[in-house]
């Protein structure tokens, strides 16, 4: 994995630079016509204008694809990827490469409230339904499937931000794959150190990379793998091409400095995670405690079972708005603010904030209380982290 993180996909530039260039370029030109007529004969490999194409957002494709098919076997080779603007850009292209026009989507309750505004209010009016099952639990799945046959897309987030539920890939992969379906997997939060989706039979995954893949908060960009080569390119390519919600050759860069280190910090990252919720799950002013890593949370077995480490997300209940706004406006060393998988610890109040368009009735439904407070752990040293939470929780 660390290997794999550091060398694939790399570009070595004939001038001997160690670190790729940055190929921040609009448009690349042709030596002549000749040049032209082999490139759209197919006789020629190369790059014309940044939207479609460009070397630096290929390198990167390359490594997280690489990454995400390690334990594929014989299929590592067939994982492709895309990389897109954002992690919405990425997820709309996954869902409008699977479903048209009278397709239905299965999901899961909770999901990224942006996700969730997707699949329920935008696709909708391009006539693509959808329906919930609260965890995708495999006997309530089996019915909605049947209830609905032109169900194309099973799409899940696991773990789910921001409750930390889990939900069984292998099964659910199972059970739609019988009824025609394709199962989409967001592994943002797990990243392809911590979880691999398609060694367990998901059939497309889609990443954040803004997030821990990037792991330092500076860029936003997504990512839509898959281990069908003839999909991405006549489904996902040109949706690249076609809409255009694709990062700068800067931004992919970046991005790709980031994920070299990516199992190193995901390492560091989990370490302290359970630290820090073994903490929290001790401590008389939370009321509960979500993080598949402790052993009474109802996804441990699974998590244990498709993970390879419970990483740093964590959502815990502090019982009331009051009590979850007086240790938010309190902690000094955590941040306040929306994203996660930096190098530094962010703490956030999802209703009032990356959950807020989603209605209270459906908060409540999905476990997102007023109380609720999401914690992503970052890589500073994990008793100054506690410390920070105590003495907030304290007073």
């Amino acid at each position: 994995m660390a290997t794999t993180a550091i060398h694939a996909g790399e570009i070595h530039d004939p001038s001997g630079a160690h670190i790729a260039p940055i190929f921040q370029t609009s448009t690349f030109t042709f030596e002549d016509m000749d040049a032209v007529q082999a490139w759209t004969s197919g006789e020629t490999e190369g790059y014309v204008y940044t939207r479609p194409g460009n070397p630096s957002r290929t390198a990167l494709a390359r490594k997280i694809a690489a990454l995400e098919g390690i334990g594929m076997g014989d299929d590592r080779e067939q994982v492709k990827a895309e990389i897109f603007g954002s992690g919405m850009a990425a997820i709309s292209a996954a869902l409008m490469g699977l479903a048209k026009a009278g397709n239905h989507i299965v999901t899961q309750r909770v999901l990224y409230g942006s996700a969730d505004g997707l699949i329920s209010n935008v696709l909708t009016g391009y006539g693509i339904t959808n329906s919930r099952i609260p965890g995708l639990e495999p006997e309530a799945l089996e019915r909605e499937l049947e209830t609905h046959p032109n169900t194309t897309v099973v799409y899940m987030e696991t773990p789910a931000n921001p409750t930390m539920r889990i939900i069984d890939i292998e099964r659910t992969a199972e059970i739609a794959r019988a009824h025609g379906a394709a199962l989409v997997v967001d592994n943002t939060f797990a990243t392809p150190v911590l979880q691999r989706p398609l060694e367990h039979g998901a059939d497309v995954v889609v990443h954040s990379t803004t997030k821990y893949i990037n792991g330092h908060g500076t860029v936003v960009g997504g990512a839509v793998v898959a281990h069908d080569p003839e999909w991405m390119a006549d489904r996902i390519k040109p949706l690249v091409g076609g809409i255009g919600g694709v990062p700068s050759p800067f931004d992919c860069w970046l991005t790709n400095i980031g994920l070299k280190t990516l199992p190193l910090r995901m390492a560091r990252h989990s370490e302290s995670g359970m630290a820090v919720a073994r903490f929290l799950d001790q401590h008389s002013a939370v009321v509960a405690t979500h993080y598949p890593g402790l052993p009474d949370d109802p996804g441990h077995e699974v998590a244990t079972r498709q993970m390879d480490g419970y990483g740093a997300m964590i959502a815990f209940d502090l019982g009331s708005y009051d009590a979850a706004t007086r240790l938010l406006d309190r902690v000094q060393l955590a941040k306040l603010g929306v994203s996660l998988g930096n190098v530094d610890t962010l703490i956030q109040h999802p209703a009032s904030l990356t959950h807020r368009m989603v209605s209270p009735e459906e908060r409540a439904a999905s476990g997102i209380t007023d109380g609720l407070v999401r914690l992503s752990v970052g890589l500073e040293g994990v008793e100054d982290i506690i410390a920070d939470l105590d003495q907030a929780l304290a007073r």
